[in-house]
This record gives structure tokens, sequence and C-alpha cells, in this order.
């Protein structure tokens, strides 16, 4: 892999967690290609192999979709969030994809309260070169802890 494809591979992750970070979920669906995936498991059902995933998105409509439900319609206590990824790691380039890995940290401040480290885990995405640039085909969010405070409203 030459420098800039590396280049533009850690500014597709970092741009992420810019957006995700900002509050403007409709910037998050313009990452990832039409016919993504987007799923979020627990650790213990990823090395299981078992499915269940307590989020499963399969294309940009339906993160869409979640975006709307974000902004209009799910009730929740608003918090901020901060996500901290480490550099991908590439596994394979097949083509126009490249699969890679990077862990997560995601800290949570809700108002007037400390904050506290929301969830962990590690990203294992395919990324696609499009002639946009990088998206996301496939990203799986593989969460540590079988615990999750409350519930999950924002995207990881």
């Amino acid at each position: 892999m030459d420098f800039q494809t590396y280049y533009d591979l850690h500014r597709l992750f970092a741009d992420y967690a810019i957006a995700v970070d900002s509050g403007n979920w409709d910037l998050w669906p313009d990452f990832f290609t039409d016919d993504c995936s987007y799923r979020l498991q627990p650790r213990e059902n990823h090395e299981r192999g078992f499915p269940l995933a307590t989020l499963s998105f399969e294309s940009k409509g339906m993160l869409r979709d979640r975006v709307y439900g974000i902004k209009e319609t799910l009730f929740h206590d608003p918090y901020y969030q901060r996500h901290v990824i480490s550099a991908p790691v590439v596994r394979k380039e097949e083509g126009q994809r490249i699969h890679c890995e990077a862990n997560y940290a995601v800290f949570r401040t809700k108002l007037s309260q400390e904050s506290t480290v929301f969830n962990v885990g590690r990203y294992i995405d395919v990324v696609e070169r499009t002639a946009e640039g990088m998206k996301f085909a496939s990203k799986l969010v593989v969460y540590d802890s079988e615990m999750i405070p409350n519930s999950i409203i924002y995207p990881i």
C-alpha cells in the first residue's frame, strides 16, 4: 500500500470520528457506500460466530432512517460523545477494497455530569475506493462489554 492510500484511509477514520462527535447526524451516512452494512455486535457473539447484533443496518437508506430516528422520534437524555480511534491496521487489499481494523474508545458526557467511558472495542471494516473517495462498504463494531448503559442512540 502506498503512502497516499494509507493517508486517505487514516483520514477516513479521523473524519468519521469528527462527524459522529459533532452531533450533525446527517453527515454519518455519507461515510458509507449505498449498499453498505453497519452492525454493532457484542464481542461474545462475534467470537462465538453468533449473528445476533445490537444494531444492524444493511444500506445507506437504513442509516438515513436511523438519523431520522435520532433527530425526530427517539426520546433520550442528550449527551456528547468523543471517539478516540487507533490507526487502522490493513489486513488485506482486494482490488478496490481494503480490509482493516482499528480499536476505538467512546467517552460520553451527559449535561452537568462527568465524562465516562461509554463503549470500547474494535472496528472490523471493509473500505471501498470510490469516485467520491474512500467509503465504508462494511463496518462491524465489536464492543468488548456485554453490558451497555441504557441504550445506544448515536453511531459508534
